[in-house]
């Protein structure tokens, strides 16, 4: 890339193992030659998992604004004076209200246009929204700031995309929410940001069945028939290559998922189980959709393992990678699809076709 990605970072639950994965993955100062990382977080915190990581090495920088931060450094923006000790592994207020202060900081700098993306460590559903957010994850706050904007969650690896219809939502909730409409508009989402996202210029998406043998023709589940193989037919009208609906055990188990750019699943845990089973070390969550860039690793706050210098950084080096080429594909993508200039009409006495042939010359 000709232009360093500014990457802010948030935090997250300062007692799980997202302050030691943020400090893993820069610590490679590889991943600086096209970013430039800034974490919304507390310095205290970094400081401490600085050294009880053995990493005394890591040098930060500390910035009052994003504005400041500087290239080949590790910037870090307080946003909250926070004195309190790291506990790692428990579960605390005073992590609750860190973890929404970095988002909210974050959110707002990207707003204004003082960073090009946002790759957000785990944080603890539980402690955010007993400390105040009232979201039931990342994924539905950044949606919520983004006008109206239809975002989809995808699960990304280097083996296969996966995005989902629902979210976080009980299984009993699911049949509800699961209609033609709900499909339809989530398989475009999907469809459009594997075009402008990740640069596949006609995308192939298998859609999932939301029943054990697709229903086996009504027989254990209507809703293949009723629901989604008529939102596939419309999408096919819209000429979105929308495929299905395939049964999840029998497709997975199969060649099949290589034979298509993306995979919509119906819910949570449908699409999530294989993914995380096949590309848990390395694999990305990110809110497309949306008119800024969010990504972030796909595991979660991991309490058990905090603080024990065992956290894999590959999901989360991978999301900050997957931040930045995104961020790289939509300013390409919008300036394939730019208007071109107009063509300027040649003059009749250009137009040598035009003039008559001299009959006596040969």
């Amino acid at each position: 890339m000709a232009k360093s990605v500014r990457v802010g970072i948030t935090i997250g639950d300062k007692n799980g193992v997202g302050p030691e994965v943020i400090l893993k993955a820069l610590e490679d100062e590889r991943i600086m030659s096209g970013i430039i990382p800034i974490i919304y977080g507390c310095d205290s915190v970094l400081q401490h998992y600085k050294h009880s990581l053995g990493m005394d090495q890591l040098s930060f920088e500390l910035i009052s604004s994003a504005k400041k931060a500087q290239q080949k450094k590790i910037n870090i923006v307080n946003v909250l004076n926070d004195k309190s000790l790291v506990k790692e592994g428990q579960e605390e207020e005073s992590s609750g209200k860190l973890a929404i202060k970095s988002i909210e900081a974050a959110s707002e700098d990207i707003s204004s246009g003082l960073i090009d993306a946002i790759v957000t460590a785990p944080i603890s559903k539980n402690v955010c929204q007993n400390a105040g957010f009232d979201f039931p994850g990342h994924t539905e706050f950044f949606i919520s700031m983004s006008n109206g904007a239809e975002g989809i969650m995808i699960l990304t690896s280097s083996l296969m995309k996966i995005a989902l219809v629902t979210t976080h939502v009980p299984l009993k909730d699911v049949p509800s929410i699961i209609t033609k409409e709900a499909i339809k508009l989530k398989a475009e989402v999907f469809h459009h940001s594997l075009q402008k996202d990740f640069g596949i210029l006609n995308p192939k998406i298998a859609i999932l069945s939301l029943n054990p043998h697709s229903g086996e023709n009504g027989k254990i589940g209507t809703e293949e028939i009723e629901v989604i193989a008529p939102a596939i037919n419309t999408l096919r009208t819209e000429n979105i290559l929308a495929f299905g609906p395939f049964p999840t055990d029998g497709f997975f188990g199969s060649s099949a998922p290589s034979n298509y750019d993306g995979v919509l699943a119906m819910y949570h845990d449908q699409g999530l189980s294989v993914f995380k089973a096949l590309s848990f070390d390395e694999g990305v969550n990110y809110t497309a959709g949306l008119p800024i860039v969010r990504t972030s690793p796909d595991h979660g706050t991991a309490f058990d393992i905090a603080g024990k210098n065992i956290a894999s950084a590959t999901s989360m080096r991978n999301a900050l990678y997957s931040a930045a080429d995104i961020f790289a594909n939509r300013a390409q993508h919008k300036n394939l699809n730019a208007d071109p200039l107009p063509v300027k009409k040649r003059e009749k006495a250009d137009n040598w076709r035009s003039k008559p042939r001299d009959s006596k010359k040969n």
